[in-house]
């Protein structure tokens, strides 16, 4: 299939934004290397030109990009978007909240709500993925998204950026086998990149305000309605030094993995999980 650059409408979508996020630019790029490292870059370069103490310092800024060439996933994995099949944006913003942990799996879940209202086939694998599952549950789960979190210190300021991509339609990846990853045109075959884009921006930017006011605690029910590991023999990766069933998450989102020594607390930042019967996973 020959995906078409997709036409993009966005000044609906920033004055809706605009009232939660003051000072929101909203931009779309036909092709970059990645949408994370472009606006980390354009954070740093505001420091370097001494504009610490300028309101523009905190203006933060949505980005889309049609086409990534180095996306990154966690772990400095690549994430490989084409034009059309895949939905690549990121958030930058001043966060004034010192605490940030379970931000990824607030972010999961307000994406997960957004393509999935019926809370039926999108699940939030922990720490910052999205898997869809096949209608009757017997095949687990397939990736259809991630979530990249990057923070970087600006004079007393924290930015930070938030990456999301999304398979909107198949695809393939070389080496992938054709079964690996999941897209939405399985659940709305008329999905495209802005409308999926007009869907979850908004979700995705309440949730970040509500999460700097309020912190995880309001999402946490959330969560576990969409948690795709609760109940499976999860290990940690690479090393396998973890492993035992996911009991959940705690009350700053760590996940919770009961094993033969004891119960385990693993934070976002120390690991990926993956079910245990899994030779290649995401």
């Amino acid at each position: 299939m020959t995906w078409q650059t997709v036409e993009w409408d966005v000044e609906p979508l920033w004055q809706q934004l605009e009232p939660l996020l003051p000072g929101l630019s909203v931009e779309v790029v036909a092709r970059c290397d990645s949408t994370n490292t472009q606006l980390l870059d354009r954070a740093r370069a505001r420091g370097d030109a001494g504009l610490r103490q300028h309101a523009a310092d905190r203006q933060p800024c949505l980005l889309v990009a049609e086409q990534q060439t180095q996306g990154r996933g966690r772990f400095g994995r690549t994430w490989q978007s084409s034009a059309g099949a895949s939905l690549t944006f990121s958030l930058a913003l001043v966060l004034d909240r010192h605490d940030l942990s379970g931000l990824s799996l607030a972010v999961g879940v307000a994406l997960a709500d957004a393509l999935d209202a019926s809370g039926s086939r999108v699940r939030v694998k922990w720490p910052n993925d999205l898997w869809l599952v096949d209608p009757d549950g017997a095949q687990g789960g397939r990736k259809l998204g991630g979530v990249l979190i990057e923070t970087t210190s600006i004079g007393e300021r924290r930015w930070v950026v938030i990456g999301v991509g999304i398979n909107v339609g198949p695809r393939r990846l070389a080496g992938e086998p054709a079964t690996a990853t999941a897209c939405l045109h399985e659940l709305d075959a008329a999905a495209t990149p802005a409308s999926v884009l007009r869907s979850v921006a908004p979700a995705l930017v309440g949730a970040v305000v509500q999460f700097e006011h309020e912190g995880f605690a309001p999402f946490a029910a959330r969560f576990e309605a969409r948690d795709a590991l609760r109940g499976e023999a999860v290990v940690t990766a690479p090393d396998g030094s973890v492993a035992g069933e996911a009991r959940g998450i705690d009350a700053r989102g760590a996940l919770i993995v009961q094993t033969a020594q004891g119960v385990v607390a693993l934070s976002s930042g120390e690991v990926s999980v993956r079910r245990a019967a899994q030779t290649q996973g995401h």
